[in-house]
């Protein structure tokens, strides 16, 4: 008989700790790791991992699975990437607790700032429940091939509590607040993990409305965090612009004083203020130094849209004569965009000054920064030389830059992509992703799983991190364990999910067998699988060999199987064989 469900032998095991990986076993029953070593005993089911790593499951705490995780049973692309745990809810959008009249409002604001169709929210939502704790008992009756955690968003809480008075950013009353903070105390009784906000100018409802949190006052950012330290648990989380760093970093600040409860926050290199991540990390770190717990989640790589004829943004998108085109199938785009009447009046028209003023007044000019702008390959360079832009590119072929660009979006019949890395990439490289990983007080996230289906296609971070940072770099590496720890652990600990991202005894068994040698990503692809015929990029990798969740295999190869394990996690987990009275030490050491 076999002693364990599930034995992983002989591979090389970076255990999520931070320490140096050694070769071993990795043995499993009832759905946790119990033994580690050189393990005689026999599992029901064997894994040969000889020549390959064994790391934990990697803990992704910035997704936006909110709507998906309604309706689909496979969290991809997440779960093709060695996730085993997503959390989502982030940046103060999500679905509850929701009013029935709200409907609309909250998927006018996930479809604007997440970029996920209307229409497949509109069909794809249930709407079986009003209170947060409802939202989660639907969440739970789906099983998942991973772990999902929710946030209870500040968008549905201000929609929720004050109306109309809420969603015109007026200010909240003391009554508001108090009642936005009992809200948020139940969501977090109820399984929540925590509260996020958005403070960015980025973030709009598809109508082009500011979100609704955007100029909440300190007071109500404040007096909600407040009422959630009552509970002694809960995490915070927020995105920002940071347009007075001192103003508003006092404000979150304020929010881990005055509740006693740990922050994240999202962190990056703006272009337009290229040194202002620095000082956002010099600022948590002080808090840290002062006890006061706060983390800066940044990205595997440059934040990128992607372009395309059948994506939400292309160069041509504010062109008058693109326009004429534009509802029409990507085959009858291609057919009139080959037309050379047509094309020659497409890009005289580019040139002129009326189309100009139309791409300043709708926001459009990023898309026509053709210096920015590279041709995505079959393996996709996410630190390209900017000899390779669109437009050096151009100047070698002494055409235009929107000629060029145009070839490369008509290739392969219309499904051509490009890429433009916006942030983090202010200097032609990711030496400031470099620095934002290694920094002592940040965790890998900001991948949006689920999310920005039509124009960003970042799932695959975590690929990412382990192939370039941890291999393939020409300008600096990172050490593996500290990578493997990071995702793991580092953000386990982050969210208080302290029972994972760890290969130890008493831990969930979530791992993953990677073909570190083989591993790759593949350049994204649109499919049409959303509800209402919705379209999203996808990304697949090589070399994620095999996926356990809860003990339990979810993909082999890439290939999911037929075992769905994943569950709805309610509330921070302790870790094995830590009391309460110790977990707060645990949680703020990375």
């Amino acid at each position: 008989m076999a002693e364990f469900d599930l034995v992983v032998r002989g591979g090389k095991v970076i255990d999520g700790t931070g320490t140096p990986g050694e070769s071993g076993d990795v043995a499993v029953r009832n759905g946790l790791i119990v033994e580690r070593g050189k393990i005689s005993g026999r599992g029901h089911r064997e894994i040969d991992a000889d020549g390959a790593l064994v790391i934990p499951g990697i803990v992704d705490i910035h997704a936006h699975y909110d709507g998906q995780a309604t309706w689909e049973e496979r969290l991809q692309p997440s779960s093709w990437h060695g996730v085993t745990t997503v959390v989502m809810g982030n940046c103060g959008v999500g679905f509850a607790p929701v009013h029935d009249v709200d409907h609309d409002r909250l998927i006018e604001l996930m479809e604007g700032v997440e970029d996920i169709p209307g229409a497949a929210l509109h069909e794809g939502l249930a709407w079986n429940w009003n209170s947060f704790s409802e939202f989660l008992n639907a969440i739970d009756t789906r099983p998942h091939d991973i772990d999902i955690a929710a946030q209870v968003p500040h968008g549905a809480l201000r929609l929720h509590v004050m109306g109309e008075r809420g969603a015109n950013h007026e200010d909240a009353t003391a009554d508001d607040i108090a009642a936005m903070a009992e809200l948020a105390r139940e969501g977090i009784k109820a399984g929540a993990l925590g509260f996020t906000t958005s403070r960015t100018r980025n973030h709009k409802t598809s109508s082009g409305a500011y979100t609704p949190t955007l100029t909440a006052a300190p007071d109500e950012l404040i007096g909600i965090a407040e009422g959630i330290g009552a509970l002694g648990t809960g995490v915070l989380q927020v995105v920002s612009d940071f347009l007075d760093v001192d103003d508003e970093f006092s404000t979150l600040r304020a929010m881990v004083e005055r509740s006693g409860r740990p922050m994240s926050i999202s962190v990056a290199r703006n272009p337009m203020v290229p040194g202002a991540y620095r000082e956002i990390l010099d600022r948590i770190s002080a808090a840290n130094a002062d006890g006061l717990e706060m983390t800066g989640q940044v990205a595997a790589r440059a934040v990128g849209l992607i372009l395309g004829l059948d994506l939400t943004l292309n160069p041509f998108l504010t062109n008058r004569v693109y326009r004429d085109i534009a509802h029409l199938s990507v085959g009858e785009k291609v057919r009139t965009l080959r037309d050379p009447a047509f094309r020659e009046r497409l890009l005289t028209e580019h040139r002129s000054q009326a189309s100009e003023r139309e791409r300043d007044k709708l926001g459009g000019s990023l898309i026509n920064k053709f210096e920015l702008l590279f041709e995505m390959a079959d393996q996709p360079d996410y630190e390209p030389d900017l000899r390779d832009s669109i437009a050096a590119r151009a100047e070698r072929q002494q055409i235009t830059p929107e000629e060029a660009a145009l070839d490369v979006m008509l290739a392969g019949d219309g499904r051509g992509m490009l890429y433009l890395p916006f942030l983090n990439y202010v200097d032609g490289n990711l030496d400031a992703c470099h620095e934002m990983l290694t920094h002592p007080h940040t965790v890998p996230g900001l991948g949006d799983g689920g999310a920005h289906v039509g124009t960003i296609c970042d799932g695959s971070f975590p690929t990412t991190l382990l192939h370039y940072w941890g291999r393939d770099r020409r300008r600096g590496t990172i050490a593996l364990e500290q990578l493997v720890h990071r995702h793991c652990q580092g953000t386990a600990r982050t969210v208080g999910l302290l029972d994972r991202g760890v290969i130890g005894p008493g831990y969930r068994a979530d791992l993953n067998v990677v073909d570190f040698d083989n591993l790759r990503l593949y350049k994204p692809e649109i499919v049409h699988d959303l509800p209402a015929g919705g379209r999203r990029l996808l990304q697949r990798a090589d070399g994620w060999a095999h996926t356990v969740v809860a003990g339990r295999e979810t993909y082999q190869d890439g290939e999911a199987t037929e075992d769905l394990p994943g569950r709805l996690i309610r509330g921070a987990q302790e870790a094995p064989g830590v009391s309460h009275s110790a977990r707060q030490t645990q949680v703020t050491t990375l």
